[in-house]
């Protein structure tokens, strides 16, 4: 199983990212199946450690915040553009809230993550994307929601990219 923990978005949040969404050739979109916010990326699992996991992260406990959606931005892998994404603000409470969930795993085993946490929704994915320094072509839409928990998804490759199944929420 490869898992992660993250925000599931509600339906005007994605409706909003939709609408800014193109302009770029050779850019992957996300569907709204696809937006969510990642706290952290776990990786391949068996069944007995997933269960682990969600023991682990039923503990965690979540104050309801309000998040807002915040500034686009790209990341880079050997000076080309592959990753096309909008932030997520407020980053503490969200830092803070990554943080426990990586305490939680911490003690099932779950190695520390190497990478800083830098949230945001993914909106796009690919390689040769001609275009992408000029996206988005207008504003990202001011719209926030109150994030009040988390789940745990199970990813699997689908043949239009990730298909992702939520196996448990936590208020």
């Amino acid at each position: 199983m490869r898992l992660f923990v993250g925000l599931d978005l509600p339906q005007p949040v994605k409706a909003g990212l939709l609408a800014v969404m193109g302009g770029v050739a050779g850019a992957r979109w996300q569907t709204a199946a696809q937006l969510h916010l990642t706290l952290r990326f776990i990786g391949e699992v068996d069944r007995h450690q997933a269960q682990d996991i969600a023991a682990a992260l039923g503990r965690v406990n979540v104050r309801p915040f309000t998040a807002e959606l915040g500034d686009p931005g790209l990341f880079e892998h050997r000076g080309r553009i592959d990753t096309l994404w909008v932030g997520v603000r407020p980053a503490p409470q969200l830092a803070a809230l990554a943080k426990a969930v990586n305490a939680a795993l911490a003690g099932v085993g779950v190695p520390a993550e190497g990478r800083a946490f830098v949230p945001h929704i993914t909106l796009a994915r690919g390689r040769g994307m001609i275009g992408a320094g000029d996206w988005p072509q207008g504003p990202v839409p001011a719209l926030s929601w109150t994030v009040a928990g988390f789940a745990l998804f199970e990813s699997r490759m689908g043949k239009d990219g990730s298909d992702y199944t939520v196996l448990a929420r936590w208020p």
